[in-house]
């Protein structure tokens, strides 16, 4: 295989990790292309400790950092230093892979040179609301999908779409393209902007798989796209021409379709209520 001699690394932020995430690190370890290093930065603060290798493996390193110091994009690029392997795969610590050749599937696609980073499909649990299963679907479908600068006239917004739940990076070009921006949102997103402006492509790998979902409340979700729009609102240079308005009319349209064709019609009142409470946390993060 072309990547045989490859060292990649996983890096993984994590905060009170809980059991499942010893559920993350055992089928990590036990990938079919086996992984040189897991970085895991833990967030310490009055309610968590410092954390421990308590899976005794010398593939793991564990760096410990104050609460003050954490920032989506710094704490990631930070996580890119302590690393030399070719490519690095970004995690959260509630990403589970889905079966042993997650990091086959995303590594396979950057035999096209092009490539920068390649992002996962994220599955539902198993005890998922059902309208967060149509959005799961709405934005990881089951087709492969190659995104370049051209994409931004096609797809608008979604051309920079990534999720640093999973997607991994030739560690080399991350670092020519500039890594993250000092970002407390958005700092996959923000990277694919400047990786497909910069020539380079990103890639969804549809067979790359983790299982990732939330069951959110109403309450949950307005704050959560709170902090979305005050990202967008900070970086205009990126999201000033790219209108999340626009995608989010097209999921509501397509998931009142979705739910008379799944017969599950009577979703629908909760479904535009939930996306009523993801818009206007928008738009007052946005002011």
């Amino acid at each position: 295989m072309k990547f045989a001699n490859k060292k990649i690394d996983v890096l993984i932020p994590v905060y009170k990790p809980d059991k499942s995430f010893d559920t993350v690190i055992s089928r990590l370890l036990n990938q079919k292309i086996k992984v040189n290093k897991i970085i895991i930065i833990n967030t310490v603060d009055h309610k968590s400790g410092e954390l421990k290798n308590i899976w005794n493996s010398d593939k793991i390193l564990i760096k410990n950092i104050q609460k003050s110091e954490f920032n989506h994009g710094l704490t990631r690029n930070y996580g890119m230093t302590l690393s030399d392997a070719d490519y690095v795969m970004c995690m959260t610590q509630d990403a589970i892979p889905a079966d042993r050749h997650l990091i086959d599937q995303l590594i396979k696609v950057f035999e096209n040179e092009d490539v920068i980073v390649a992002y996962a499909k994220q599955i539902p649990r198993k005890d998922c609301k059902y309208v967060e299963r149509y959005t799961r679907a709405f934005n990881y479908p089951d087709e492969d999908i190659v995104k370049t600068r051209d994409s931004i006239d096609t797809m608008g917004i979604k051309a920079i779409f990534c999720s640093d739940v999973c997607a991994m990076y030739d560690r080399n070009k991350y670092f020519e393209i500039g890594g993250f921006r000092k970002a407390d949102f958005n700092e996959d997103m923000l990277f694919a902007y400047d990786a497909i402006t910069s020539g380079k492509k990103v890639y969804y790998a549809s067979k790359a798989r983790v299982i990732h979902s939330h069951n959110y409340s109403y309450r949950q979700q307005f704050f959560r796209n709170i902090e979305i729009g005050k990202s967008q609102k900070e970086f205009q240079d990126v999201f000033g021409s790219l209108k999340s308005e626009n995608e989010g009319i097209r999921m509501v349209k397509n998931g009142i379709k979705y739910f008379i064709k799944n017969k599950k019609a009577y979703l629908i009142p909760d479904f535009i209520l939930y996306s009523g409470f993801k818009f206007a946390g928008f738009k007052i993060g946005k002011m």
